[in-house]
């Protein structure tokens, strides 16, 4: 199995897990490293909340030693902005601009996917991270409402970024569209730095094809409420065989999840039944059982939920 180099930073396998707001905190990244992702990133974090030293922003940017390599991803489109916060950046492994949020909050505020209309702006917040010794990289999308990727690319590589993440949609089109894996196989032959493919990588097939054209691999939905996913995956590119999702080994990822959310002050009983949601799954009356936790109240009720299941 190939390793993957970023800069200085050398990765003991191809597979990331994506940024993911409101998933991928401290507790989840943990979980999904165990099981064997190479790289994981904080939430989604908007400039903004950095200058102005948000509370919250503060708590999703905390770092422990288990939890390395780590990048910061964070998006915005003002440069003094990103200049006033170098600082902050320098405990992390690596930056990720992200330039491929399509939510109505990122367009409204003219971030995420927005920098996909303006790849030169892309191109001089990665310049000004890059001429401050950081390693950079972005997350892309194919393009806002038309596909612009090869300039959003080179534009990208020649501001000196250490590599690419290329979602392989459009902003404007919803998961029911099936990503489109020719366009990340089109701009890997044409820019020199390494290429990570995201969107619809749910099995170790998928995983194996992704890396048949690309240099990493990034799990964003098949991740959630599935950290074994990583595990599999690894076995599948070892082996050549899928191994079965294991409902019992799942839900002690979710009972392990719990543990460190108290562990490290990230309760939250919304995030935690969304989580609990996507975990219960692949058997038979799992649809009932998750009816049955959105009807509980407080986390010891889903701890004993959890443990007669």
């Amino acid at each position: 199995m190939k390793s993957l180099k970023i800069g200085n930073l050398k990765l003991k396998n191809p597979l990331f897990l994506a940024p993911m707001v409101e998933v991928t905190d401290l507790p989840y990244r943990l979980i999904c490293r165990k099981a064997g992702a190479a790289m994981a990133y904080t939430e989604m974090l908007h400039i903004s909340s950095i200058t102005h030293k948000n509370e919250n922003t503060a708590k999703l940017m905390k770092i422990i030693k288990e939890d390395r390599p780590l990048g910061i991803q964070i998006t915005g489109n003002k440069i003094d902005e990103f200049e006033k916060s170098i600082e902050y950046f320098r405990d992390f492994d690596l930056v990720d601009i992200n330039s491929g949020c399509p939510s109505d909050r990122a367009v409204k505020s003219n971030v995420g996917s927005c920098l996909l209309q303006n790849p030169a702006k892309l191109g001089k917040i990665i310049k000004l991270l890059k001429d401050n010794e950081l390693t950079v990289t972005a997350k892309v999308r194919l393009g806002f409402k038309k596909n612009n990727v090869f300039e959003i690319a080179k534009a990208v590589e020649k501001a000196g970024a250490d590599a690419i993440t290329i979602h392989a949609r459009l902003a404007n089109q919803s998961y029911n569209i099936p990503a489109d894996w020719k366009w990340i196989a089109k701009v890997k032959k044409q820019i020199g730095i390494p290429i990570i493919g995201n969107g619809d990588i749910f099995t170790g097939k998928d995983a194996e094809a992704m890396l048949d054209i690309t240099d990493g691999a990034m799990i964003a939905r098949g991740a959630i409420g599935d950290p074994l996913i990583f595990l599999r995956i690894l076995h599948y590119l070892k082996t050549g065989k899928e191994k079965e999702f294991d409902f019992k080994a799942n839900m002690k990822c979710f009972a392990e999840y719990l543990e460190l959310a108290k562990k490290y002050n990230c309760l939250n009983i919304t995030k935690i039944k969304f989580l609990g949601g996507n975990f219960i799954r692949n058997f038979e009356g799992a649809a009932k059982t998750r009816a049955e936790l959105m009807k509980l109240k407080k986390i010891e009720e889903i701890e004993g939920f959890i443990k007669n299941l």
